[in-house]
């Protein structure tokens, strides 16, 4: 998926140490470990470790995967298992999120706090918020900008953004919280404008905003230098501004993230690839608009895929949204649709289509109509006597 950008914000202080050198002597909880830089050799905080196991906290796996948190002279282990056990967080809850993000106990509780009142103004209650710090600890644990974190929230409660996609912008887009209240501010006005100028209606500019920030909240990290790139560039290929906000809504926004020159040479491969003429390019892209974003290796590799299927260019050209599947995927449902003997070498290719869930209503369908009796063998016929 497109929405999958995820980034994390938080710094990892693991590569300031190497492998330990020294094994437990007396058990794999409790015995000291000693860790070794280029410059000194430090120790696990004995007291830190002990308040974790008290916690039922698997000290392993921390020491595993973020050992340096154990090193830290100042921790606050029983101070942020209070806190998450006043927001109703259980036991088992709270020895997950520790194991998970152990960077949580060198926060400052006061930090934390701070981070509970700006994530309850989204959330409905504090048994939503837990949910959520167990899902996405890190993120919550993520504890510098607050200010302007705060700012951020309100700003995207103002535009409209119902609380839901604002606290699911908190754990899977929290970069956006990071950027300057302004440059949101600015974003959103260059959107807008960007909206008007390609032909959309005042009326129609909200709903068509807040739905575009729900799929793609990264956009807004993009820059106005950007988005007025890509938009001159698509206006040169011949694109009208009607045909623009099309992409634009269908590609999610994403359509700014794309770089021109590996869109370019995309368009050229599919044009050369399905020899068409520029106006049919176009076409083919409004209607498959993965034509753009895919590099040329991607879509040679999955136009071969389908060729080796024995389907041709002709059939492609058809139904170009085939190209959104991968080979594996393509071999998949082929297979299944013959097993109902519903070749696809000389048909459309509209049963190859759609999303799993999709595939799997449709070939229903076609299973069920494979097994149904052309008359009832039981029923009575209407003979006159």
């Amino acid at each position: 998926m497109l929405w999958k950008l995820l980034m994390r914000s938080q710094p990892c202080r693991l590569c300031s140490f190497r492998k330990m050198l020294s094994a437990p002597k007396y058990g794999p909880f409790l015995a000291s470990f000693t860790y070794t830089t280029d410059s000194q050799s430090k120790k696990e905080n004995k007291k830190t470790v002990e308040k974790l196991f008290k916690l039922s906290v698997d000290i392993r796996k921390i020491r595993r995967l973020k050992g340096w948190v154990l090193l830290e002279d100042e921790t606050y282990v029983e101070e942020i298992a209070n806190i998450l056990r006043q927001l109703g967080a259980n036991e088992t809850a709270v020895a997950s999120i520790l194991e998970r993000c152990p960077e949580a106990i060198i926060c400052s509780p006061t930090a934390v706090n701070t981070q509970r009142e700006l994530w309850q103004l989204v959330c409905k209650n504090e048994e939503e918020l837990v949910k959520l710090i167990e899902q996405f600890p890190e993120s919550f644990f993520t504890v510098k900008d607050q200010e302007n974190r705060k700012l951020n929230i309100q700003f995207f409660q103002e535009l409209g953004l119902k609380n839901v996609v604002i606290s699911r912008f908190l754990t899977t887009a929290s970069n956006i919280f990071h950027n300057p209240i302004e440059k949101n501010k600015q974003m959103i006005k260059i959107l807008q404008e960007s909206y008007l100028n390609l032909g959309g209606s005042e009326a129609n500019m909200k709903v068509w905003l807040l739905k575009l920030l729900s799929q793609n909240p990264f956009i807004l990290l993009n820059s106005s230098a950007a988005i007025k790139e890509t938009l001159e560039f698509f206006q040169e290929q011949g694109f009208t501004n009607f045909e623009i906000l099309q992409l634009l809504s269908k590609l999610k926004g994403f359509l700014f993230q794309l770089c021109p020159r590996s869109i370019q040479n995309s368009m050229s491969f599919s044009k050369n690839a399905f020899k068409c003429t520029d106006h049919d390019l176009k076409q083919l892209v409004l209607k498959c608009p993965a034509l753009l974003y895919y590099s040329v290796s991607v879509l040679e590799e999955r136009i071969q895929g389908l060729l080796k299927e024995g389907i041709s260019i002709a059939q492609i050209r058809e139904t170009p949204m085939v190209l959104e599947l991968t080979p594996q995927i393509v071999q998949y449902r082929i297979r299944k649709l013959n097993s109902l003997g519903h070749g696809i070498k000389d048909g459309h290719l509209s049963n190859l289509n759609g999303t799993k869930k999709e595939f799997e209503a449709n070939f229903g369908k076609i299973q069920a109509k494979k097994r149904r009796p052309l008359f009832n063998p039981v029923a009575p016929l209407n003979v006159e006597e």
